[in-house]
């Protein structure tokens, strides 16, 4: 049977995310590091979208993106936001809320280097969020810039790289009978967590 207990989950809920995370990858799902990014701009106008999670660790969850896009210029002005992980498969759900901040300069060129080449390409080519006249000038632009580094190494580009949210709540959501759901909550507390039970 699927279920959260309090006293069986991991205290670190790090460690619990991990366990949930490897059984997700062996179900065979697509996109199972999809996330959903919830943002604020600093009047606090929300903004949600899909973004990949490409790695976690207890430093904090990191993904990339372009820095002038509305997600990235959110961040920035309001470095607070939650994802949410939704694995109906499974019937389950995380969200972890914490403040956000850029990862490190090497971080990005080793992750921005560790993409296929067209992924790099289209990172030159596309200006995230802005309005563009059509299909054929994005085409056009990855064009050029195939053209541009067709004989070198795909430099990384100075408005590209990561962010890592740092949690500082993680909620687990287990789908149960009778809509009694399990819901647990760590609250991060000095140096450890607060683990409690939140009515479903």
């Amino acid at each position: 049977m699927k279920e959260l207990i309090e006293n069986r989950v991991d205290e670190n809920p790090f460690v619990q995310f991990s366990h949930w995370y490897n059984e997700i990858l062996k179900a065979d799902l697509i996109e199972p590091n999809a996330m959903i990014l919830a943002t604020a701009t600093a009047d606090a106008i929300p903004s949600v979208r899909t973004v990949l999670l490409k790695n976690f660790n207890e430093n904090g969850f990191f993904f990339y993106t372009n820095y002038e896009s509305r997600k990235a210029k959110d961040l920035i002005a309001n470095p607070i936001a939650e994802v949410l992980f939704i694995w109906l498969e499974l019937e389950r759900q995380v969200r972890v809320s914490g403040k956000v901040e850029k990862v490190s300069q090497k971080e990005s060129e080793d992750y921005f280097h560790s993409r296929p080449t067209n992924s790099q390409i289209g990172a030159w080519a596309s200006k995230q969020s802005s309005i563009i006249p059509g299909r054929d000038y994005l085409q056009k632009k990855y064009n050029e810039y195939s053209e541009k580094f067709k004989d070198g190494k795909i430099p990384l580009p100075p408005f590209w790289g990561g962010f890592r949210l740092i949690p500082e709540k993680f909620e687990f959501w287990q789908g149960r009978e009778s809509r009694l759901h399990d819901r647990i909550l760590y609250r991060k507390s000095g140096t450890g967590w607060d683990i409690v039970r939140l009515s479903p």
